[in-house]
């Protein structure tokens, strides 16, 4: 995960960096990556029911969401408070598929606002697609840690 997101950071440009993976029997996310553990840790999960709109958009319909400024970001997200302290106001979430088209989780891409534009969105899909790898050995070995108990 740590080539990844230093992936996005050359060629998308990041602040905050989250990868979560889609857990579809809970219809939750669980966040696998981090680039801030202590305000994101890793093996915390958000249900996705607050956020219709974008559940429908980037579990359901496969496509990315873009949020250009604060405004966009308070709308769809209730941590914005925490996103809006460290710097960020644009984001970029860009799912990730299977060989098969599942969804198998969502790249988070933050940076101030108005730090994001359509290109930055068509470079993020771009990592997207050579993600799934990385991705689902994430998934596999939080979803191992949670069995056994321990954190993920």
């Amino acid at each position: 995960m740590n080539e990844l997101e230093e992936r996005v950071r050359r060629e998308v440009g990041v602040r905050l960096f989250t990868v979560l993976a889609w857990v579809p029997e809970r219809r939750a996310l669980r966040r696998v990556h981090s680039s801030h553990p202590a305000e994101y840790p890793v093996g915390g999960e958000k249900t996705v029911e607050v956020a219709q709109g974008w559940l429908t958009r980037c579990i359901e319909g496969r496509q990315p969401y873009f949020g250009p400024d604060k405004a966009a970001v308070r709308e769809i997200f209730a941590d914005h408070e925490l996103i809006e302290s460290l710097g960020c106001g644009s984001i970029i979430n860009v799912p990730v598929l299977g060989d098969d088209g599942e969804v198998l989780g969502v790249l988070n891409i933050l940076d101030a606002e108005g730090g994001y534009d359509e290109k930055s969105v068509t470079a993020a899909q771009t990592i997207a697609r050579d993600a799934a790898p990385a991705l689902r050995a994430a998934a596999s070995a939080a979803a191992s840690a949670a069995g056994r108990g321990g954190a993920a």
